[in-house]
């Protein structure tokens, strides 16, 4: 893994290629270009703020940085993993005809997501100005929560391209579990709206609490709202196992990758 690495980093001029020709390729013949990075959350921020402020009222103050501060990360996921799991198998020629690290297709596919996603933010501190919310030194701390998001997005990335090699039904399943995943993690309500405790099969289940554990997307969002929508340092303990979670599951999507990709050459 370690030699791995250190091939990536020779072949950055090309990983930087392929990020530029994502950017380009999505945004190719399209009037606003790269401006729809800023409209996409804006549109569902005003469906949502309008939901649950006119329709459903949820008592949320300043509901529009609530709920962009959980609706931005999870369109980074989701959009990172819907790129990068048929990223080998869409390059099947590339792979056949040139010798390149193959970690270099889906790590693209995350690292294009996450230039929209730091664009994206944008939005995200104009509607903090805009509502008047003061931003505080917690703010420091963004840039180690992204990369922790990376991590994990990088991990599943790998796992779910891998699979895809052998298994092509992956891609079908991920739009499914995505959307599943959406309504069970709090990205338009606070997790708070979950009970403490609950009876399933006869045995009492603090919901919040494994919600936190078993979803790291769960405590990534709650994170990004203690430091911009509250303005408070995360605690060291709970970003401590959330940042453990996401380093193990990059580990693992790594070395799964590596462990395949000779392999690659033979199945797509």
């Amino acid at each position: 893994m370690v030699r791995r690495i250190g091939e990536l980093y020779q072949y950055r001029e090309l990983l930087r290629n392929l990020v530029v020709r994502d950017l380009k390729v999505r945004y190719r013949n399209s009037v606003l270009g790269v401006l729809w990075s800023l409209l996409n959350p804006l549109l569902m921020t005003l469906v949502f703020t309008v939901v649950f402020t006119l329709m459903i009222p949820s008592n949320i103050p300043n509901y529009p940085v609530f709920f962009m501060c959980g609706f931005l990360p999870w369109t980074f996921l989701s959009s990172s993993l819907n790129g990068a799991t048929g990223s080998i198998v869409n390059n099947s020629n590339l792979i056949k005809k040139v010798y390149f690290p193959r970690d270099i297709l889906p790590l693209s596919d995350v690292l294009a997501n996450l230039v929209h996603f730091l664009v994206a933010l944008v939005v995200l501190f104009a509607m903090v100005y805009v509502f008047q919310m003061k931003l505080t030194v917690a703010v420091l701390l963004l840039p180690l929560l992204i990369l922790t998001q990376v991590m994990f997005i990088a991990g599943l990335a790998f796992l779910l391209s891998t699979a895809n090699v052998f298994y092509r039904d992956t891609q079908h399943i991920l739009s499914i579990v995505i959307q599943a995943w959406f309504f069970l993690t709090p990205v338009f309500y606070p997790i708070t709206v979950l009970p403490e405790s609950a009876e399933i099969l006869g045995f009492t289940v603090d919901i919040q609490l494994w919600v936190r554990r078993l979803n790291p997307m769960a405590s990534l969002i709650a994170s990004y709202r203690d430091i911009i929508y509250r303005g408070e340092f995360t605690g060291l303990d709970f970003f401590l196992r959330t940042f453990a979670t996401c380093l193990i599951a990059m580990l693992i999507g790594y070395y799964l990758f590596c462990r395949f990709s000779p392999l690659f050459g033979e199945e797509v």
